[in-house]
């Protein structure tokens, strides 16, 4: 039985000694003593076995295998001890009699029985065979005596013991990282291998949901798993008791929908008294009991775990905020880049038909008249680059507010026609404007201004992007009821400007009507503009209670806008056979 490892012995065969030692630390098991251990003179333990070694936190073979051994289970008083060891190996007497020891903090009062284990040639004997049984406890400063408490209620006392170091243990581990994903599976994973679980989940929480999703698991081989389950908490009432309460909620419900076990532990993790995740945990038979202490602990993992939460979700959503700040401030020098080329060119333009004509370089009046009007259509141009600027500057600080009234929608059109038209011409391509046919006119609700500028940006964009075809702009009446601001309306018009363009790939699209953004930079200096058109327009209708909407098939498949706007009065529509009215 006296088996020891030399360090100075090759791998292999210090190898063969730790199995070994497994073996006769499992042998002393089979004789059915609460604790069994083998030690030579000098103390040292040779093989050990305690049923309380796994609440207390320490594996009966580190015991035999670590020099120090006596620093984990020692004797109160050694030098007393080792008289009383050395005087049965002399004696060859067995010898009865209690005895304190320490253990992790705790003090035991053992009642042991040490014989010798006898050499064949009948002399001393080197080792001794050391059995006994628990009389009482000192854990936390709290005395235990065994003869009026049962050994269930020592467990409990050992277990509460093992569950404070596991709670200091997780909060360790979660302390150092930010990860989330990293602290919710930590946690389960300390949680279950520690205590031996069948089950434990976690799933966070946003009180603006009914609904929490399991992110992080650890169950038992032969369970199923549930990562990635959605849970009712209205209809789970463990999950809702400790919503409500912030206390931890043991249910005992059989045939539990979430664990085969009729008991179940859910405790919210929380911060600053708002829950942000919970914690299920399937119980086992042999759990229960659970003690005021091991409750107060439960509650104790969830409140470290919930400031872990809040500190890592704050630390995600500034990381977040700083990389949305830094791709704004990317976006803002590139759209400045581009607007200073818009600016500059007809700057430069006006700059050098002026030149012209103050040299007297024009030779006549109608040159010179020519070179004015150059320059007074370059102002134009630049002014309207300024506007944008302008009304961009107004809706980022919150100033954008507009006066609207009814707008004959038949106006609008004939303008923006007057406008686009010969634009579309330059380019050969076709140019139709069609309006749903009625008895009466459409009227709508908005401002004729930002309308009309709504209607240009997005049909002026049209002819700019296509180089063959042409441009549709249609409307027609949506009869459904919308109420905006405080006020009905017995429908809305949906204008819709559809052109066989460049198109825009799936991907880029989202980019459309963020401000400063642009789809692709190569083509502001290839089409001019400073890309603020859809963003602009987009603002402008979301004020007068409309929707923009952009569709495109991918890059040369052309693209659609439809905006709507509300509508003043209901018209009387015509039957569907009758055609629709056109302006050509």
């Amino acid at each position: 039985m006296t088996i020891t490892a030399n360090s100075h012995l090759p791998n292999r065969f210090s190898q063969n000694l730790e199995s070994i030692n497994h073996k006769a630390n499992s042998l002393l098991a089979t004789l059915g003593a609460e604790l069994v251990y083998v030690q030579d003179g000098t103390g040292r333990y040779l093989s050990f076995f305690w049923q309380k070694s796994e609440l207390l936190g320490f594996n009966p073979e580190q015991i035999v295998a670590d020099g120090n051994s006596q620093e984990i289970f020692a004797p109160v008083d050694k030098v007393s001890y080792m008289e009383r060891l050395h005087q049965v190996m002399t004696n060859l007497v067995p010898e009865k009699f209690p005895f304190w020891f320490s253990c992790h903090q705790n003090l035991f009062e053992l009642e042991l029985v040490i014989s010798p284990i006898m050499t064949p040639l009948g002399t001393a004997a080197t080792t001794v065979l050391v059995m006994g049984r628990l009389l009482q406890v000192k854990a936390n400063n709290q005395e235990v005596n065994v003869a009026i408490t049962t050994p269930t209620q020592i467990d409990l006392v050992l277990r509460s013991q093992q569950h404070q170091r596991l709670v200091n243990k997780i909060t360790r581990n979660i302390r150092r990282t930010l990860d989330l994903d990293a602290i919710w599976q930590q946690t389960v994973d300390s949680l279950g291998k520690a205590l031996k679980l069948e089950r434990c989940i976690i799933c966070p929480y946003q009180p603006s949901s009914s609904k929490v999703r399991v992110i992080a698991e650890y169950h038992q081989p032969d369970r199923a798993s549930m990562l990635g389950l959605e849970i009712d908490v209205t209809t789970e009432q463990a999950f809702a008791q400790a919503l409500s309460t912030l206390e931890p909620i043991i249910m005992e419900v059989p045939g539990y929908d979430l664990c085969p076990q009729q008991n179940i532990l859910v405790v919210a993790t929380c911060y600053q008294d708002q829950a942000n995740g919970l914690i299920a945990i399937s119980l086992q038979d042999e759990c229960y009991p659970l003690t005021n202490c091991e409750i107060e602990l439960a509650k104790e993992v969830a409140d470290q775990l919930g400031t872990a939460i809040a500190h890592a979700t704050l630390y995600k959503e500034l990381e977040a905020a700083r990389q949305k700040a830094e791709e704004a401030s990317r976006l803002k020098s590139e759209f400045l880049a581009n607007v200073s080329h818009e600016i500059r060119t007809p700057l430069n333009g006006m700059i050098g038909f002026l030149k012209l004509i103050l040299e007297g370089m024009a030779d006549d009046a109608e040159e010179k008249n020519q070179f004015l009007s150059e320059a007074h259509q370059l102002s134009l141009h630049l002014l309207n680059i300024i506007n944008d600027i302008l009304d961009i500057a107004k809706i980022e600080a919150g100033k954008m507010e507009l006066v609207c009234a009814p707008v004959k929608l038949q106006e609008l059109f004939c303008d923006v026609d007057n406008f686009m038209r010969p634009q579309a011409e330059v380019k050969n391509l076709s140019f139709r404007m069609q309006l749903p046919h009625t008895s009466d006119e459409i009227v709508v609700e908005g401002n004729y201004q930002r309308l009309l500028q709504v209607m240009l940006n997005i049909v002026g964009n049209a002819i700019k992007f296509t180089h063959e075809g042409g441009i549709t702009v249609t409307a027609d009446v949506v009869l459904k009821k919308g109420k905006f601001p405080e006020k009905q309306f017995p429908g809305m018009v949906r204008v819709r400007i559809a052109d066989t363009g460049i198109g825009v790939s799936l991907d880029q699209q989202d980019k459309l009507f963020q401000l400063f953004s642009q789809v692709d930079g190569s083509r502001t200096r290839q089409y001019g503009g400073t890309g603020l058109g859809l963003a602009i327009s987009q603002k402008l209708v979301e004020t007068m209670g409309g929707e923009v909407h952009f569709y495109s098939l991918g890059e040369g498949l052309g693209s659609t806008v439809t905006f709507t706007v509300p509508l003043y009065q209901q018209p009387v529509m015509l039957s569907s056979s009758d055609s629709a009215s056109s302006i050509d």
